[in-house]
């Protein structure tokens, strides 16, 4: 499963990146207009790598594969197979508001089929095991729905603003989850 997700988020990537043109003109100043779609990219490639590092922190804590955990990874993958859309398209429409609230409108629910994935694998340990213990503690799963739904919202107000909750969650992502290899050291 963890080659297989891989795979899909390297995929992801690539066709993120396909989705520049190259510039009509031969200087610098060509590169200006693609100023939004580069913007645009490096969220979703940042969302990206925060996924595919936690995701595979993730993998490490399943004891029994199973298809419920097959059928929520893939559910996972399909709302991150979405984000190369919504990331053109808000880039091409230079952070139109509705782009930008259905961008993040994916994230907010690829990060509830995470956190889905996520409570699927805490009930193949026990009750009082480490790594239930310290995933309970998780103040940045909590904060990132919010995050997700307030820049939804302001997208209507100012798409730019609505970028800084965006922003704001790979902040708080950025650094890896390190409730995982806590638990995995405890064992």
């Amino acid at each position: 499963m963890e080659a297989f997700s891989d795979g899909v988020l390297a995929i992801i990537i690539t066709i993120m990146v396909l989705e520049f043109k190259v510039p009509e003109g031969h200087d610098w100043h060509a590169l200006v207009g693609l100023g939004p779609k580069i913007l645009s990219y490096i969220f979703s490639f940042v969302y990206i790598g925060i996924y595919w590092n936690n995701h595979h922190h993730l993998l490490h804590m399943v004891r029994t594969m199973n298809g419920r955990l097959m059928w929520l990874n893939l559910l996972l993958l399909f709302w991150l197979s979405l984000v190369p859309f919504t990331t053109a398209w808000m880039g091409e429409s230079q952070f139109a508001a509705t782009p930008t609230a259905l961008y993040g409108i994916i994230l907010m629910v690829a990060a509830f089929s995470y956190w889905l994935l996520q409570r699927a694998i805490l009930k193949q340990h026990s009750g009082d095991s480490s790594f239930v213990v310290t995933m309970g503690k998780d103040w940045k799963g909590k904060l990132s729905p919010l995050f997700y739904l307030t820049a939804v919202l302001t997208a209507y107000v100012s798409p730019w603003l609505s970028g800084v909750f965006f922003v704001l969650v790979a902040v708080i992502w950025f650094v890896p989850d390190q409730r995982i290899e806590r638990a995995l050291g405890s064992r």
